[in-house]
């Protein structure tokens, strides 16, 4: 989010304005956060009696952050006294050292103060301005600063030690008044420890390998070794280069601990969506398994874990269904929010299915696909049971709560999302047309399965009926013959709902569009309603409810475009997915290298750089992985057997592109592509 700073590690992050300071906010989510808890609402620092203005800032670590302050006013800082260097860093707990430095030429006195609180706030009532339930206790002793929060077996705690006494503590904070000579300088280091409590007392974090026990040195190590293991990158294109490295940067810090099953995942995204979600899952995981496929098999079994297996309407819970959302947080452990596991999206459990094959298409890891075989079978069960609301053979959402469940369950899941062309919308169920194109490739997946792995031809022919008549009656109901694309969905009476949308990308990349109406709908993709010259916007502008900085309906979402281009190369349009490519990377070097989850969808001839979204979650999963999956693209890179097919396509200007060590089943394989210019040729290797 603009203007706003964050470090994390694992399941801590930390929010803070430029200056480094926490400020009480229901506005925008800053503090110190762990397990959806915020531990820190306040900490705010002041050099006597003033707040600090910000000089620079070192954030070039995920970990760990510097501020350079000075007091006074911007005007004034050529006459400053004195600066502060704030340094923080997140490992084992949250750790700030100050260190004030006296300019002057004589020995000065300054009063330090560091303002302190603590709100526990669950995410959610952050988001929904909720007054807490339970009770807050402030304990007080010569060098340590105790907040607890207690609500029946619900107990978390904070606790602020300096490692430099005297600091004067008080129930708001610490105070220090300090004596520093002529051109010397004072520190002292602050030590916050995030306290999580079971139902039984225990220390959770402490039963987690990596759960606040690290020290940077650590988090370092394991970072850069994750890093390591990715192909390396070589190229002329310096936007690429950038991305990537940002991109594998990103992932590696967006990883976090589950407390469900104590294994290794990657979070959705900073700072709303720490915690793992069924979609945002996936789709990062198809964007990352070219490039570091070891990191996919605990996502699965995570899902597989927590697969439904029940009809429960406050969860939105069905048999076969894979969740949406898993949250640790206070409004989920008492039941105020259904995210204990919530499983409120109709397209995780297709894509579920999408996942497991393509993990196995490049891996070979069969004994995993024959572990799951009984979930896989519940998921595709749920398809056509459930998932089918109204049996007329195609996937349907329709929340089962509508106190807090979502109404939107596909990926666009805002309430105004789904819109006729002229804004009305519909009412539920709705069948969005990328839910069906997930369906399609989900069977027309699992057939493989079957025929190849589980040993069940019947089974796989069966499915393959299914797919093939889904195809052709999708064709037929969702075609809008006189504008030439698919409707974004139908609504419950079979109705076209007629907006003009991404989402008919995503029907690329799942197969099920017919190749004669390939051409159209690319044409809309790439033509000026829908593509703003740095990605396809979410929904076409002249559409009713068309707003270049509205969330799904005109913003342009890196991600929704790296599934776009994914698709326009399956259908052979690689010079068109190559435009895509290049201008997600174009945008990428004006948010330093660093896609954010969405950017303002005005046209690029009109802003000449593509306009921040005010509140995009940065970094996000998904969107870290959009640059995995464009070199995927560019380099036309796809599993074939125990071998990888390398089809170069890498788009004009952009010159060599070289990926070294790809990991598969085949081993570790090269890929080589070049643009094309005058003289140039692709090649692959």
């Amino acid at each position: 989010m603009k203007d706003l700073v964050s470090i994390l590690d694992g399941n801590t992050f930390l929010v803070s304005d430029h200056r480094g300071d926490i400020e009480p906010s229901f506005d925008f989510p800053t503090g110190l956060f762990s397990f959806d808890t915020r531990f820190l609402s306040s900490w705010v620092l002041t050099l006597d009696g003033e707040r600090l203005h910000a000089l620079s800032l070192d954030d070039s670590e995920s970990y760990r952050t510097t501020f350079f302050l000075a007091p006074g006013e911007p005007t004034h800082y050529l006459d400053a006294k004195a600066s502060v260097i704030r340094s923080r860093e997140i490992g084992s707990g949250f750790d700030e050292e100050l260190t004030v430095l006296n300019h002057s030429g004589e020995e000065a006195e300054f009063t330090i103060r560091v303002e302190m609180s603590s709100d526990f706030a669950d995410l959610f009532e952050i988001k929904h301005a909720q007054e807490k339930v339970g009770r807050t206790t402030v304990g007080v002793t010569d060098d340590e600063l105790r907040l607890t929060y207690r609500r029946e077996a619900f107990h978390r705690e904070t606790v602020v030690r300096s490692t430099v006494p005297p600091a004067q503590v008080d129930v708001a904070g610490m105070t220090f008044r300090v004596r520093i000579d002529s051109n010397s300088e004072w520190t002292t280091r602050l030590h916050v420890s995030t306290v999580v409590y079971g139902a039984r007392g225990e220390d959770i974090r402490a039963t987690l390998p990596y759960a606040g026990g690290r020290g940077v040195d650590a988090i370092r190590a394991e970072q850069q070794e994750l890093i390591d293991r990715a192909p390396a990158l070589g190229c002329d294109c310096e936007p690429l280069a950038g991305a990537y490295r940002r991109s594998l940067n990103d992932l590696a810090a967006l990883r976090y601990e589950s407390i469900a099953l104590g294994t290794r995942l990657i979070a959705a995204g900073l700072p709303w969506f720490m915690t793992l979600f069924g979609r945002d899952s996936i789709i990062t995981s198809l964007q990352v398994l070219p490039f570091l496929p070891e990191l996919i098999p605990a996502t699965i079994l995570m899902l597989a874990g927590l697969q439904g297996h029940r009809v429960d309407d406050f969860r939105d819970e069905e048999p076969g269904k894979i969740l949406h959302e898993l949250r640790y947080g206070e409004t989920a452990g008492f039941e105020e929010q259904p995210h204990s596991p919530y499983y409120g999206s109709a397209d995780s459990t297709p894509l579920f299915v999408i996942l497991i094959d393509e993990y196995e298409r490049w891996t070979g890891d069969t004994a995993l696909v024959k572990r799951l075989e009984s979930h896989v079978r519940a998921a595709l069960e749920w398809i056509d049971t459930y998932g089918d609301l109204l049996g007329t053979g195609y996937l349907w959402y329709r929340t089962r709560n509508p106190e807090t469940g979502l109404q939107n369950q596909c990926w666009k899941d805002s309430w105004d999302a789904i819109s006729y062309a002229d804004g009305r919308m519909p009412g539920f169920p709705r069948a969005t047309c990328e839910l069906q194109g997930y369906a399609y490739d989900a069977k027309i997946r699992a057939a493989r399965l079957a025929r190849k792995i589980w040993n069940d031809p019947a089974y796989a022919d069966r499915l393959e009926r299914e797919a093939a008549a889904l195809k052709q009656r999708f064709n037929h109901d969702f075609w809008i013959a006189d504008r030439e694309y698919y409707a974004l969905a139908l609504d419950a009476d079979g109705r076209q709902v007629d907006a003009l949308t991404s989402n008919i990308g995503h029907l690329l990349w799942s197969g099920i569009v017919d190749e004669s109406r390939a051409g159209k709908v690319v044409g809309h993709l790439l033509g000026p309603r829908l593509f703003s010259g740095w990605g396809v916007r979410t929904l076409a502008e002249g559409e009713g409810r068309y707003n270049p900085i509205g969330y799904h309906v005109g913003t342009v979402w890196p991600f929704d475009n790296s599934i776009i281009a994914w698709g326009l190369a399956r259908y052979g349009y690689r010079e068109e997915a190559g435009l895509i490519c290049d201008a997600m990377l174009a945008a990428s070097r004006y948010f330093d290298g660093r896609l954010p989850e969405a950017f303002a969808g005005y046209s690029r001839s009109r802003t000449g750089y593509p306009v921040e979204y005010p509140t995009a979650c940065s970094p996000q999963a998904w969107s870290s992985g959009t640059p995995l999956l464009l070199l995927r693209v560019m380099l036309g890179l796809e599993p074939q057997g125990e071998h990888l097919i390398i089809d170069p396509a890498v788009p004009p200007g952009m010159g060599r592109v070289e990926l070294l060590d790809i990991p598969g089943r085949w081993g570790r394989v090269d890929a080589l592509g070049r643009s094309r210019g005058p003289q140039d040729q692709q090649t692959g290797g």
